[in-house]
């Protein structure tokens, strides 16, 4: 494998996290009147920042965004932070690659605190060197994938891209890892989808975490 850092995004890539965040968006759509019975049709919130989703998907102004981040938090960070699990396979990959010489990165839109947290909950810490998020939910430094990912290399004193790529499920990967001059794999397992992948241009697409360590030796 050539690359040596490897960045991977947190939900839809390594967790499984559907269930929390879904929850927590139908609570805050629920204060304006908006009844969303189906969480499956709330999947799109996982991944791109909630801000984005809210504005594109219910036309949320900036005042009403505030106040539903505020009811997602009140669930989110009590209870909805832990309904999730790893996706089957993933420790094993990681585990691979870290006996393989890889050194890796977490590179989430999640808030950092909570991609901390999660990480920890579920035992993986002597996987990563660093684990990095945002640092608020608009408006802020770190409130793009791009910035993220910009923000991992600074931290970390990684200049030269040719070492790096990022792994992730969602267009918000892939584009956040070419505005860095990354190669981004990307997965199918997690929440977005073949023509998703496509359209943002991700260097290699496979369906399943077990193909991960193969796919970085095609970039």
């Amino acid at each position: 494998m050539p690359m040596k850092h490897i960045f991977f995004d947190l939900d839809g890539t390594l967790v499984e996290s559907a269930l929390g965040i879904t929850k927590a968006v139908q609570r805050a759509l629920a204060h304006f009147g908006i009844v969303e019975k189906n969480l499956e049709n709330l999947e799109v919130f996982i991944g791109p920042p909630l801000f984005d989703s809210f504005q594109k998907y219910y036309h949320f102004s900036k005042e009403q965004y505030d106040t539903a981040i505020d009811i997602f938090h009140d669930y989110y960070h009590s209870v909805g932070i832990f309904e999730c699990k790893l996706y089957d396979g993933i420790e094993d990959v990681l585990r691979e690659l870290v006996e393989n010489g890889k050194k890796l990165y977490v590179a989430s839109s999640k808030p950092e605190e909570q991609a901390r947290k999660v990480i920890t909950h579920f035992g993986l810490d002597d996987y990563f060197v660093f684990v990095g998020g945002a640092d608020g939910d608009h408006g802020t430094k770190r409130s793009t994938k791009a910035a993220v990912i910009e923000y991992v290399m600074r931290e970390n004193h990684l200049s030269n891209q040719k070492d790096i790529a990022m792994v992730g499920d969602r267009c918000h990967d892939v584009l956040g890892a070419r505005e860095n001059h990354l190669p981004c794999v990307g997965v199918l397992y997690g929440y977005g989808n073949q023509r998703e992948l496509e359209q943002a241009k991700a260097t290699v697409i496979v369906r399943s975490p077990e193909q991960i360590p193969a796919a970085l030796c095609q970039l």
